[in-house]
């Protein structure tokens, strides 16, 4: 781990308000900003977006199995804590293949007494092998929800990746999906980071995300805004909108 060179993991380790991140880490992240503002805001949005659409899934749509893919540093919230707050038998998978992550994972992730947390090593666009390394903890002839929340940007086939997944989960599963819009906020700090990071990142319109969701049944208010996706007290206020797509949607 050469910690002289920007880590995706932290970077958004760093973005979000975690401290598990290098020097290299936070000069990007500021470069980032220095692009554009909003990026210091992207960070904590799409936190709470993964917390609303856990919390969903587990207290109201009756999820019990997680499967986390592109998941990132353990920092507080993650979906295992979500999840085992609403009901200590959720059992969660946690898929990630960088090593930074791994190790943190391992000194880190802890699961409650009643459910069960589990850790992946697994590339997200290799499918077959995500699904039969979360068989080890979830059972898949039963609902399951999917976690694709900091990572559709970084696949360039998003939409194969998640039409195997859909497919390969049971009927009454959930897609919990987060995409960076191609909003004119964003396209400085994407330079930028296609400039000095291994990994590019890919920029989408609603019209891709709803291309994705296309034969799921979306939960309302369907794709919006991540800040805009049942928002509750005490979330991030975004005045200015917030560049940044969610939806779920349900596997008939």
């Amino acid at each position: 781990m050469d910690s002289s060179l920007p880590n995706v993991a932290r970077v958004w380790n760093y973005l979000i308000g975690g401290r598990d991140n290098f020097e290299s880490d936070r000069r990007a992240a500021r470069q980032l900003i220095a692009a554009s503002p909003v990026m210091a805001r992207v960070g904590p949005a799409s936190r709470a977006f993964l917390r609303r659409t856990v919390t969903y899934l587990a207290a109201e749509a009756g999820i019990r199995q997680f499967l986390d893919i592109g998941t990132g540093l353990p920092t507080a919230g993650n979906t295992h804590e979500v999840a085992q707050a609403v009901d200590p038998s959720c059992r969660v998978v946690l898929v990630d293949n960088d090593p930074v992550v791994l190790s943190h994972a391992r000194a880190l992730v802890r699961s409650s007494a009643e459910g069960a947390t589990s850790y992946l090593d697994a590339d997200a666009r290799d499918t077959e092998t995500v699904m039969d390394g979360a068989r080890r903890t979830l059972d898949l002839t039963r609902p399951v929800g999917v976690i694709m929340i900091d990572i559709l940007n970084f696949l360039e086939d998003a939409a194969g990746v998640l039409a195997r997944l859909a497919a390969a989960v049971p009927a009454g599963s959930y897609l919990a999906v987060m995409q960076p819009s191609r909003d004119e906020r964003l396209a400085a700090p994407a330079r930028r980071w296609n400039q000095i990071a291994e990994h590019p990142v890919f920029l989408r319109d609603r019209d891709q995300v709803a291309w994705w969701l296309s034969g799921l049944e979306l939960v309302d208010p369907g794709i919006v805004e991540v800040h805009q996706w049942r928002p509750g007290p005490g979330d991030p206020e975004c005045p200015g909108g917030m560049p940044l797509l969610g939806a779920v949607a349900r596997r008939l």
